[in-house]
């Protein structure tokens, strides 16, 4: 020890004797008890232990919902308990279901054994995310089943965002992202994005109006049936803010998919193109 030591002056190990009480050793988390005639083996767990996992209830992709689970199981049934052991921890993991409000299952999962390493080198699959919002992300990734393709999920709820200060939220108009502006009498909208704020968005809409310019649609619109030009309280809804990129051009399109499913928009018909996803989103969620 002396010697590994004197590699490095911030390297410092010691070695520590487990003392045995009771007649019990803990050797990682595996208590050892020692009889007259035998071994017996247990799961340790802290004094400061609590039941809480991930509840049923939270808004988290199921997979990760029942990992917990499923390690617990896993311990139970790959460690060498003793008879007496093996009911009592048995009893504990159906008590962290009930309190999590997991539906209850007497019955233990099968425990598989690990397969042996083929030799053969499997494939190579494709990965993305997606962030886990509700069962409209499941449907979702339901169409990539068949697809070379692995999803995996993310959640927006971490201890991070939870624990972060947040600032007083600016002037809603001040920020960028997808937008629609409805006629106020003929009642169909115009849906648009923009990377900068969305009141010089507007007022480039507005522009248009006075100046009988073909730059908008929506000015378009309110020209030919000579309307009036609303405020951009009453004119303009913010359907989602996001930065400038690719992925606001996926939201664009998205929310104009939506009003063309609706037949309530006032966008090019001709660059609207079938999309299996946005169908999937319109029967579960309607923006």
């Amino acid at each position: 020890m002396d010697v590994f030591n004197a590699i490095h002056p911030k390297l410092q190990f010691k070695a520590e004797v487990e003392v045995e009480v009771d007649n019990t050793l803990n050797y990682l988390d595996t208590p050892i008890h020692r009889t007259p005639t035998k071994w017996k083996t247990s799961i340790y767990r802290k004094p400061t232990f609590t039941d809480t996992i991930n509840p049923y209830t939270s808004n988290h992709p199921t997979q990760n919902k029942y990992a917990a689970i499923k390690f617990l199981y896993n311990r139970l049934n790959s460690c060498d308990l003793h008879r007496e052991k093996y009911q009592p921890e048995e009893n504990i993991i159906h008590n962290i279901l009930y309190n999590n409000s997991f539906p209850f299952k007497p019955q233990k999962p099968p425990y598989y054994k690990p397969k042996q390493q083929q030799i053969s080198q499997s494939p190579i699959h494709r990965r993305t995310n997606f962030t886990y919002v509700g069962k409209e992300t499941t449907c979702i990734t339901i169409i990539f089943r068949h697809a070379d393709l692995r999803i995996g999920f993310r959640t927006g709820n971490t201890i991070h965002n939870l624990l972060v200060h947040k600032n007083q939220k600016p002037d809603k108009f001040s920020l960028s992202g997808v937008y629609k502006l409805t006629c106020p009498d003929f009642k169909k909208a115009y849906v648009g994005q923009t990377g900068r704020n969305f009141t010089t968005r507007y007022n480039e809409h507005k522009h248009a109006f006075r100046s009988n310019s073909h730059t908008s649609s929506f000015a378009q619109h309110l020209n030919e049936y000579a309307y009036l030009f609303g405020t951009i309280n009453n004119t303009m809804q913010i359907l989602q803010y996001h930065k400038k990129g690719a992925h606001l051009n996926t939201l664009e399109w998205y929310y104009i998919h939506a009003g063309y499913a609706s037949n309530n928009h006032l966008n090019d018909s001709n660059t609207i193109f079938p999309n299996a996803i946005f169908d999937t989103l319109l029967q579960t969620h309607h923006p």
